[in-house]
């Protein structure tokens, strides 16, 4: 893909950050229960004959030091701190090390790994810890607790989606089918949902405000749908693209829109579990009455906050979103209606296919395995170390292709697959003809004034 490679991204790290990001690997791995190399084994001809000063001083340390205790480096001025523990992750790492099997934890990680550059999904949780090793390994377990305990991302909230909510609907457990509707009802309504991109490329959510009313849903519908939200967003993320804008269209808001528990929710999501993936957050059109923003700042982590903008019209809206991808809804060019497409008949049966899955399954695990065989080599071998790097490269680039062959056997369809806004194979397409419900059309370019839609396929890598 086209594009500036952005700082502290695979392939553009410099000495400092690499070291980090070694640090983290080998912790990352330790966590796992698989130990860290003297030598490479196996490794043809990438023989260890020395390591610079860097892995000298951090094997020195990795033998004084489990990753279970604070590391106390402060190279380059940069020291370990708690501060940003608002959330009480250390708690949360503490408990889940001495409670779950390592294993377990490696195959949660690997889950939540998905398309991504594994590198890359490491380096966000450093770039949020301000490159302190402990304090994003502390972060990245946290995580993944949340994500297999907490949220059940993987085996439920993205597995099961709008299809087994639409079933749900149906059931004659009273909770059951409260639960399906809520969710469902937001879909519908377009509450939120996901289209086009900002004058960085970055994907858009808009969330339409006035559409939310306390208490018409219940707060377990609200965090599921959020979840569901952004981690359908995180496929639309890119290799030069990793972060989304969100635009919050406050036109006709009242108090009565207003409703502190999922905004808190959502604050927690992006600043403890997805760090990283804000790129902007545009509140449009805010009324005077909107003075709770005051109250919600303090909420917000600083750099969380930096990113925040109002923009009072459609002029304002203009310097972060090109008019041609402002929606019509909001004065600008582009004519996108959302409408919700109910679910297809069939359309999750891929899920139901076992052997299929488990093939897929299968070797994604042989190519996980020689990752992390890699990768321990590149930590080991700093004479080798670029032909190492280019061979987890070349691996990250089957995993993400590996992915999107098993996405439709782990992942229900969704209203963006429906609509042809992410397509087979991984393509992403958000400008085009949409696909019609049973009908799928091959993807279409659309001429546009202002920045081309990003576009990638599974076999884009960092």
């Amino acid at each position: 893909m086209g594009g500036p490679m952005l700082p502290g991204r695979p392939g553009n790290l410099t000495a400092y950050q690499e070291a980090r990001l070694q640090e983290l690997w080998t912790a990352t791995l330790q966590v796992f229960g698989i130990q860290a190399r003297d030598r490479p084994e196996d490794a043809g001809n990438s023989q260890q004959s020395g390591s610079d000063a860097v892995t000298q001083d951090k094997k020195a340390k990795k033998k004084k030091h489990s990753v279970f205790r604070r590391q106390k480096e402060e190279d380059d001025g940069e020291a370990s701190t708690d501060q940003d523990d608002k959330y009480g992750q250390g708690k949360d790492f503490q408990q889940v090390i001495a409670t779950q099997d390592p294993e377990k934890l490696r195959n949660a990680f690997w889950s939540m790994v998905k398309h991504d550059h594994p590198d890359g999904l490491l380096l966000r949780f450093l770039r949020a810890r301000k490159w302190d090793v402990h304090n994003a390994l502390i972060m990245l377990i946290a995580t993944m607790n949340w994500r297999m305990k907490e949220q059940h991302v993987d085996d439920d909230i993205m597995k099961n989606g709008e299809g087994q909510a639409m079933a749900d609907s149906s059931s004659s457990k009273a909770a059951v089918k409260k639960e399906a509707e809520d969710f469902l009802a937001q879909l519908r309504l377009g509450k939120s949902f996901l289209h086009g991109t900002d004058r960085e490329g970055r994907p858009m959510c808009f969330v339409r405000v006035r559409l939310h009313k306390q208490g018409e849903q219940s707060n377990t519908s609200l965090e599921r749908y959020t979840v569901y939200t952004i981690e359908t967003a995180r496929l639309l993320l890119a290799s030069n693209v990793d972060t989304a804008a969100i635009v919050f269209d406050m036109t006709g808001f009242s108090m009565a829109n207003m409703d502190y528990a999922p905004v808190k929710f959502m604050i927690k999501c992006f600043e403890a579990n997805y760090p990283e993936s804000l790129g902007v957050v545009l509140v449009h059109k805010s009324p005077w009455i909107f003075q709770v923003w005051n109250i919600i700042k303090g909420w917000l982590d600083p750099v969380v906050a930096s990113k925040v903008h109002f923009t009072k019209n459609l002029e304002e809206l203009e310097k972060f979103v090109e008019k041609s991808h402002i929606i019509k809804e909001l004065g600008g060019d582009d004519p996108y209606e959302y409408r919700y497409i109910e679910c297809n008949p069939g359309e999750n049966d891929r899920i139901s296919d076992e052997n299929t899955r488990q093939g897929l399954v299968e070797e994604r695990a042989g190519t996980v395995r020689e990752y992390e065989k890699v990768t321990q080599e590149w930590i080991a071998d700093s004479q080798n170390r670029a032909a190492l790097q280019q061979k987890r490269d070349d691996l990250a680039g089957r995993l993400r292709s590996g992915y999107w062959q098993l996405d439709p056997y782990v992942r229900a369809r969704s209203l963006y697959d429906r609509t042809g806004l992410i397509r087979e194979g991984g393509l992403i397409q958000f400008y085009g003809e949409s696909e019609t419900p049973n009908a799928p059309n091959p993807p279409v370019a659309v001429p546009h004034k202002g920045p081309p839609p990003v576009q990638h396929r599974a076999d884009d890598v960092d």
